[in-house]
């Protein structure tokens, strides 16, 4: 096949009008009478599609999947008011929107979409896949799909003072846009005992080691209280198609734990790798390792019949 460039594209979602980049896959290995199967990757809290995703979009892409990745409402390039805000509601709107989008594509079979999540993504995508016949695959990498658990882990991670504070702040902005007044803005990462929504060590660096041009280290201060109640866990059992879990076993931000439970729930495959939340992308040490997982799972599921 012609290999084409890499093009820039938006989508609509709820009034919304969304960013997104298209990587065209590179050989037609995984291609059937329908078309080329196609991805799409649901970035974390904050994270814009210029931070990181990148080197694993490339890679599906030399196996022959074609790759969507967007910037969700209020972040990076896309629309949407007001800015750094998450609703976890219009992020899931806006990955069912990519979704549309991808399938779309010229070239594609939209019976054949792969979903790709990490972090609070991660668990968006488990959410976005249930009752979705045309999803043909998910990966949840780092997955956060629990928030009681994660709260919990926070807990043994965090002095009790500091949680608190950001769960204050939360309360705070919230009641704050209730009254007419602007949000309280916090870092998405900072520095232990600093003030932020990931301040365990080495979350700064980490994530910042990856930032692209478009992220800010900015998030509303509700994203604590909104984080709680999010349990993409309970739709585990419900998903029918092969999907593939990439636990950090030292993750101090999403629970291993939970990941592994809803796994288990969902009948996944299961890879673990010694690292902690950050450990499996670009530049850190599992990041070859994962990235190679994925491609070889997704090659085994996604690969025409008889080959």
């Amino acid at each position: 096949m012609t290999q084409t460039a890499l093009s820039t594209l938006s989508f609509t979602s709820e009034g919304v009008t969304c960013a997104a980049d298209h990587y065209p896959a590179r050989t037609d290995a995984l291609a059937t009478a329908a078309g080329r199967p196609v991805m799409v990757m649901a970035h974390g809290l904050s994270c814009t599609r210029d931070t990181g995703l990148a080197p694993f979009a490339e890679a599906f892409a030399d196996a022959g999947i074609d790759v969507l990745t967007f910037d969700y409402r209020g972040f990076g390039t896309s629309g949407g008011e007001p800015r750094q805000v998450v609703s976890l509601a219009g992020q899931l709107a806006d990955l069912r929107a990519a979704m549309a989008a991808a399938a779309s594509l010229e070239g594609v079979d939209p019976d054949r979409i792969v979903l790709w999540g990490d972090s609070l993504g991660g668990g968006h995508v488990i959410s976005a896949a249930v009752d979705r016949p045309d999803v043909a695959a998910v990966v949840a990498v780092v997955p956060m799909v629990d928030g009681l658990a994660a709260a919990r882990l926070a807990a043994r991670h965090h002095a009790p003072g500091q949680l608190v504070g950001s769960t204050l702040r939360g309360l705070r902005s919230k009641v704050g846009v209730a009254v007419g007044r602007e949000r309280t803005m916090i870092p998405v990462v900072a520095r232990p005992g600093e003030v932020g929504a990931l301040t365990v060590s080495g979350a700064l660096e980490d994530l910042t080691s990856i930032a692209g041009p478009t992220w800010r280290n900015e998030i509303a201060a509700d994203v604590v209280l909104e984080l709680g109640g999010r349990q993409p866990a309970k739709d585990a059992a419900r998903l029918t198609c092969p999907w593939l879990v990439q636990i950090a076993d030292f993750d101090r931000s999403a629970p291993p734990h939970a990941a592994a439970k809803a796994a288990f729930a969902g009948r996944a495959e299961v890879r673990h790798y010694p690292g902690d939340h950050f450990d499996l992308f670009p530049g850190k040490p599992c990041h070859d390792a994962a990235v190679r997982h994925a491609v070889t799972f997704l090659t085994r599921h996604l690969a025409p019949a008889g080959d």
